[in-house]
């Protein structure tokens, strides 16, 4: 009789599944790196996603565009550069769950996160906090403790971190809801993640605007690590305000222009901001005059020309996920998650400790995992896996981070990086 178990870790288990997986095709839209005669295993799609195939063509129309007509590049064709931005508007808008005037794709996250604190960080004497996560990434933090002093408030007072409370470094939603109680007077922002970027966890972004607003806070989110990772809904969650970058799960390229989220009831806001002539109404921009009169919506915050270039890949990846769509890809990324949560507890668990969340609906793509033994035995694994052509990557102090991501990502995959982490034990 066969063992259902020990079928997991067969390569023909594998084979019909990657086989049957009616997102197939989407993998051959990409170009996967080289480990010598074969393709790597790469599981880094939450940190730079690989190159759709279709971006080359794009950036190329660009630069003969520029070649060929100069200047009048801007006026000319359906990719013309003056609405270039908006050719990416539907698409973006379709994969975060907004509507397409409440998105824009911009500047570069952490530079989003500045302009839109502007508007939606407005401390008073009685109301100057900010609740944020402890361990959040760096540049969060930098960016918040920055606002709080330009400001003139102190960080020591008035940042308030919330330390995790549950096993792993993951925080519990009684946790959340107890600090904005405890602190909600005092609450001016609550700035969170969609997905905390070392653990994994997703949040509840809906249940973490509501508790904001109750509290009389702005809530705005990073969604860095949640952007073309989990089935986002923007507009329906309430969320003031979100940024994010697209050179993660959304394929963008290397320091790729980043996107932003403004809700709809802020598209007429008179709240301050720091603008620019490309921010100006379209309708009158060009008249030049000396007053700004911002176009509504996200789009009202861009400050100059978008850089052509730097949005062209990102067209190249939207057009897979239109054609994949956010459900299907949530679907095959549960499924991947799971086979690989799967095979740890199979024959792992005396050497991995999964950080990550059980439950599929508090996590994405990503599972981070702890080498038993600590830091070094977690370094020297994570080497071995990048010797045998098994990439993830490393997170200070001590978590490897492996994401499948369901665009490229196969159940083979995932059996290779399991044997890979088998023959490190063995060795």
């Amino acid at each position: 009789m066969t063992d259902p178990l020990s079928d997991l870790f067969s390569d023909d288990h594998a084979r019909q599944q990657d086989a049957a997986d009616p997102l197939r095709a989407f993998r051959d839209a990409f170009l996967i790196p080289r480990f010598g005669d074969v393709e790597q295993a790469y599981f880094v799609g939450n940190s730079l996603g690989l190159q759709p195939r279709g971006a080359r063509a794009q950036v190329e129309d660009v630069l003969d565009k520029w070649a060929m007509e100069a200047v009048e590049g801007h006026f000319r064709g359906n990719s013309q550069w003056m609405t270039y931005h908006a050719l990416v508007g539907e698409q973006l808008a379709e994969v975060v769950g907004a509507e397409p005037s409440e998105v824009v794709a911009m500047n570069s996250l952490t530079a989003n996160l500045h302009l839109l604190m502007v508007s939606f960080y407005r401390p008073t004497r009685e109301r100057p906090a900010i609740l944020m996560e402890a361990g959040a990434f760096p540049s969060d933090r930098y960016a918040l403790e920055s606002q709080l002093r330009f400001h003139g408030f102190d960080p020591a007072t008035d940042l308030i971190e919330l330390e995790p409370d549950a096993p792993g470094g993951l925080f519990s939603m009684a946790a959340i809801e107890a600090a904005i109680a405890m602190h909600g007077p005092r609450l001016a922002l609550v700035l969170w993640p969609g997905v905390q970027y070392r653990t994994g966890q997703a949040f509840d972004l809906a249940e973490i605007t509501r508790l904001g607003h109750a509290a009389g806070a702005v809530v705005g989110f990073d969604l860095a690590h949640a952007a073309g990772n989990l089935p986002l809904r923007l507009h329906d969650s309430g969320a003031d305000f979100a940024v994010w970058c697209h050179y993660k799960y959304l394929n963008a390229g290397p320091g790729a222009v980043a996107g932003a989220f403004v809700h709809a009831r802020h598209a007429h806001t008179d709240r301050p901001r720091f603008a620019g002539w490309w921010g100006h109404d379209a309708a009158t921009r060009f008249q030049m005059g000396p007053h700004f009169q911002p176009t509504p919506g996200a789009e009202g915050w861009q400050l100059s020309n978008p850089p052509i270039l730097g949005l062209a890949p990102l067209r190249a990846s939207l057009d897979l996920f239109a054609q994949a769509g956010m459900p299907a890809l949530r679907r095959k990324s549960e499924i991947l998650t799971g086979y690989l949560e799967t095979l740890i507890h199979a024959q792992l668990d005396d050497v991995l400790d999964i950080v990550t969340p059980d439950e599929p609906a508090r996590r994405g793509a990503q599972l981070s995992l702890r080498v038993r033994g600590g830091r070094e035995q977690g370094r020297a694994l994570f080497e071995s896996l990048a010797a045998q052509g098994v990439l993830g990557d490393w997170r200070e102090p001590d978590v490897i981070r492996i994401s499948p991501a369901p665009l490229y990502n196969t159940h083979a995959d995932i059996l290779r990086f399991v044997r890979a982490v088998l023959h490190w034990r063995q060795a």
